[in-house]
């Protein structure tokens, strides 16, 4: 998922067109003079126009393929059941919000999660993209930086928080205010809209054995809603197509709530806990973290919502690449982002090495609107 070169010939477009069509026919077995007839329709369709634009099959399987392509993501056995919703027709920041908003409710569906992702307009060449999403997750807490270089809330959202301020918005100043949907179509200014409350589903964390851990008074929203990321199929872009799956415990545990550059919660846990912080062999920040791991997955499973820990995910990832196998397919993975941050050698990913050849359809990381964040 790595920041690529995005403006291509007609010439390139048209083979990148031609590589997807083909691998859509064979995987699908559509009848070889049905696949010839579709290359034709679109080459004729580039030299009219310079682009073409896919048929909703081709579009829901781009996707699809897209998830099971993406090497960084432990969870691709289930990249068959993505449910697709096609709205490449929004032109305006209202019906793309709509849109938007119509995928947060379907996606949580109550608590028991369901894989999906809204596919906007493309375009040919990324660097001038039709539609763009700000967020990178269509539901995250702000950051806001207190007068003492402090931040309140989540760290990672200060500069979009910001940003939101700048446009108008303004937030209550807690530690979990959801930030706005920003949407930005071509070169128009962009708009904010806040998510209704009622569509926001959070979970608030309890441990099942630390009464105190309350205390605390942690949360975290029930759906990751990736929404920053570049969605490309046979040479088209799509710039915005936010797509979900659930969490995995360890991603809000060890992670969001962990991180030091993030809420930093052990020391706080570990205080509560009782536990020698003086001295780091004492393993305090380990026994911490796995209280809070235990804390994530007990409350969203007491809540019923979707999760899945980190030994199950990784078995589900081996009868992935299982199935790979079975399909005559080299599975392919990012061995440094397969591995759970927590406990990771307990798992069998952890002594499995995988091919790390880039394939697409695939989503791909992308400069933010107002500067560069690419990642490697």
């Amino acid at each position: 998922m790595q920041n690529q070169s995005t403006a291509i010939g007609r010439p390139a477009l048209l083979e990148e067109a031609g590589t997807f069509i083909e691998q859509f026919g064979s995987e699908l077995g559509v009848p070889r003079e049905e696949t010839d007839a579709r290359l034709k329709r679109i080459a004729d369709e580039l030299e009219a126009t310079g682009t073409y634009t896919h048929t909703d099959a081709e579009l829901a399987y781009g996707a699809k393929l897209a998830w099971r392509n993406s090497n960084r993501c432990v969870g691709r056995l289930f990249w068959e059941s993505l449910t697709v919703q096609d709205a490449r027709a929004a032109r305006t920041e209202e019906e793309i919000a709509d849109a938007i908003f119509r995928h947060i409710e379907y996606a949580t569906n109550g608590g028991k999660l369901l894989p999906a992702i809204t596919i906007f307009a493309p375009s040919a060449d990324a660097e001038r993209p039709r539609v763009r999403i700000w967020n990178e997750q269509l539901i995250r807490y702000a950051g806001y930086r207190q007068a003492d270089g402090s931040i309140v809330g989540d760290p990672v959202s200060e500069e979009l928080t910001r940003m939101c301020e700048a446009l108008g918005w303004r937030g209550e100043g807690t530690a979990f205010d959801v930030l706005p949907i920003v949407v930005q179509i071509g070169g128009r200014e962009p708009r904010w809209f806040d998510v209704p409350r009622g569509l926001v589903l959070e979970v608030p964390l309890a441990h099942p054995d630390l009464p105190a851990f309350a205390r605390l008074g942690l949360k975290w929203y029930a759906v990751p809603f990736v929404s920053g990321m570049r969605l490309e199929i046979g040479g088209l872009h799509y710039t915005a197509a936010p797509f979900n799956g659930w969490y995995m415990g360890t991603e809000i545990g060890a992670r969001n709530l962990a991180d030091a550059s993030r809420y930093d919660m052990l020391p706080k846990l570990a205080a509560l806990m009782g536990l020698d912080t003086a001295r780091e062999s004492t393993l305090w920040r380990d026994r911490a973290l796995v209280e809070l791991n235990v804390a994530v997955l007990h409350s969203f499973k007491t809540q019923g919502v979707t999760i899945v820990d980190h030994h199950t995910a990784t078995r589900q990832f081996a009868l992935f690449a299982e199935k790979e196998r079975q399909n005559g397919r080299t599975p392919t993975g990012r061995w440094s982002w397969l591995i759970p941050p927590l406990s990771p050698a307990t798992t069998g990913v952890f002594h499995t090495r995988y091919d790390d050849t880039e394939k697409k359809p695939n989503y791909f990381y992308q400069q933010t609107p107002w500067g560069d964040n690419s990642r490697q």
